[in-house]
């Protein structure tokens, strides 16, 4: 194809640098196509970058907010469905991250390394083209500078010819000056003959030249440079090909991300949804009783019927109280309390006071929980330093362990409240379902109280009122071993597993060791029984942390593993 640009040389005198200026532009304007698909494709990845992180943060702005009443409302199965819709869209955010990724990888990065390969190779082959139009172009000027000397010294030779027989020609003529003239006229002939046999040989190694040239140097030149051109085209092809790869490759994956979008759309519940609403908001009031017709015809009779609005719920029975005043009206009368919301949570309907008084009483059992495990640590490690009193002063702990238990009767006494608050609570709503108590015990039966409720150990009083019986405190018994008064200084116990730290602790006392809660560290001595692990966090740092903050996991294959010291 290249090839046949030589059928515009048609002779030495056409020679022209015009076709090689000209493949020069457009081999030229073929690796600025190159280029120009690279911007694209960095331009495209680009906006798949900022598409998924746009997504990415469309999905976070719209996750419900931690301990918020908005995560409350996450419950029902449309917020459940819309949560998955959020997730989904992160994973569809990823697919997009990947794209642009992969985009970048196997077409930028191998593009670009291809354009400075195709542009060292094309400088290369218009390097040699050049070069072997300057030798041809010197060989002909050459062979024009021999053509010319040639032709004037047959001129020369002419002259010198005609003037010597003019000399020999003429009688008055010195037979020296016609001598004379004859051997210039010798000289000239012999000048001409160098001339020619000169010319013969510079045009005949031109012809040579000019055949190599337009035979052998400029076609094996074109071919390369469409050979060049040729492998460019296919390149940019294949690059094209892996572009709609790529694409293509995490189309299943967009795809599983919109079934899933499906599927959390199809697992919505009205009827549950409708069920929630109805457990969440139910007052536990009863409704009002028929309001008797008042008769104004009978003076006498003109009183209030003792079943009216004011007094609908019957004889015997107690009247309800919010906020701890007296209400004339029921359930549908009663207006919000607008002000600070009270300790007992007597705004509330029942029903809803009961979940709220319920919800505080386990709150609270679960600090005390924590409280009383805080102070069982304590009270090992001060048996700890009664055994071995080179690891701590006992007396030191003292003041902690009061604080701790301190903290559990106040805790204690904050629960029989809420307790007491819950029990009058339960003691007026109307009697529920098998179902409904069943369902209002399930915290207990999974969560056991750690301290006793005081609302099972009360005793009615002849005048309806509530007595109650503190529960006393169940002594803590702990549980003690030996421990070895020496330890080996000169060399750091082996370690025998890691350990994982699942509270924060505040080894504040000789002996033991801080430690942050997810932190990692090794275990060189497990729990005896008493309570305490010995851990390591370097071969400087070690000592002693209660095992209920940490959660040991021991290598079998370790030498030291229940060897004891």
């Amino acid at each position: 194809m290249i090839c046949q640009v030589l059928v515009w040389y048609q002779s030495c005198t056409d020679l022209k640098k015009d076709q090689f200026d000209n493949l020069e532009k457009h081999t030229q304007w073929g690796i600025d196509i190159l280029e120009k698909y690279i911007k694209f494709v960095k331009e495209r990845t680009e906006i798949e970058l900022s598409y998924a992180k746009q997504l990415r943060n469309l999905s976070k702005k719209y996750q419900p907010k931690k301990n918020s009443k908005e995560e409350e409302e996450y419950k029902y199965t449309s917020c459940k469905a819309f949560i998955s819709t959020l997730n989904e869209m992160n994973d569809y955010a990823g697919q997009h991250e990947v794209i642009s990724e992969n985009m970048a990888s196997q077409i930028i990065v191998d593009l670009a390394r291809y354009v400075q390969e195709l542009k060292q190779e094309r400088k290369s082959n218009f390097h040699d083209g050049r070069k072997a139009q300057q030798h041809i172009e010197t060989c002909w000027k050459q062979l024009e500078s021999s053509k010319r000397r040639f032709e004037r010294d047959c001129k020369e030779a002419d002259r010198a010819q005609q003037y010597f027989e003019k000399m020999d020609a003429d009688i008055n003529v010195t037979k020296a000056d016609v001598e004379k003239a004859r051997q210039q006229a010798q000289i000239r002939h012999q000048m001409a003959e160098d001339s020619k046999a000169d010319y013969s040989s510079i045009l005949q190694k031109f012809n040579h030249e000019q055949h190599e040239y337009y035979h052998t140097h400029i076609p094996n030149i074109f071919q390369k440079i469409q050979e060049m051109e040729e492998r460019r085209i296919v390149r940019i092809g294949d690059s094209m090909k892996t572009y709609a790869e790529v694409d293509r490759q995490v189309i299943p994956i967009i795809g599983k991300c919109l079934d899933g979008i499906v599927k959390a759309a199809e697992s919505i519940d009205q009827k549950n949804d409708s069920q929630l609403v109805i457990e969440a908001y139910k007052s536990g009031f009863e409704p009002p009783g028929d309001i008797e017709f008042e008769d104004y015809t009978q003076p006498m009779k003109r009183t209030v019927s003792d079943n009216s609005l004011s007094n609908s719920r019957g004889e015997g029975k107690p009247d309800l109280k919010f906020g701890g005043k007296s209400k004339g009206k029921l359930w549908p009368f009663i207006k919000k309390n607008k002000g600070a919301t009270p300790e007992d949570f007597s705004n509330l309907p029942p029903e809803q006071r009961r979940k709220k008084l319920q919800q505080k009483v386990d709150e609270l059992n679960k600090e005390i929980q924590k409280e009383m495990d805080q102070r069982d640590a304590i009270t090992k490690m001060k048996d700890v330093y009664l055994k071995n009193p080179q690891m701590g002063d006992p007396a030191s702990l003292d003041h902690k362990l009061a604080e701790v238990s301190q903290n559990i009767e106040k805790l204690r006494l904050e629960t029989q409240k809420f307790e007491a608050w819950l029990a009058e609570v339960e003691g007026r709503l109307p009697a529920r379902s098998e179902q409904a108590r069943r369902q209002s015990g399930l915290y207990d039966s999974q969560n056991p109280p750690t301290v006793n409720n005081c609302a099972q150990d009360r005793e009615s009083s002849p005048d309806g009122s509530y007595t109650e019986e503190q529960s006393q405190e169940s002594e803590v018994k702990v549980l003690a071993t030996d421990f070895d008064d020496e330890f080996d200084d000169e060399e750091p116990l082996p370690a025998i597993g890691t350990c994982k730290a699942l509270y924060t602790f505040e080894g504040q006392n000789e002996g033991t060791i801080s430690v942050v809660e997810g932190e990692t560290l090794y275990v060189i001595e497990e729990d005896k029984g008493d309570g305490w692990t010995r851990i390591r966090r370097s071969e400087e740092e070690e000592g002693y942390v209660p095992t209920s903050y940490v959660e040991v996991y021991l290598d079998k294959n370790a030498k030291g593993a229940k060897t004891y010291i």
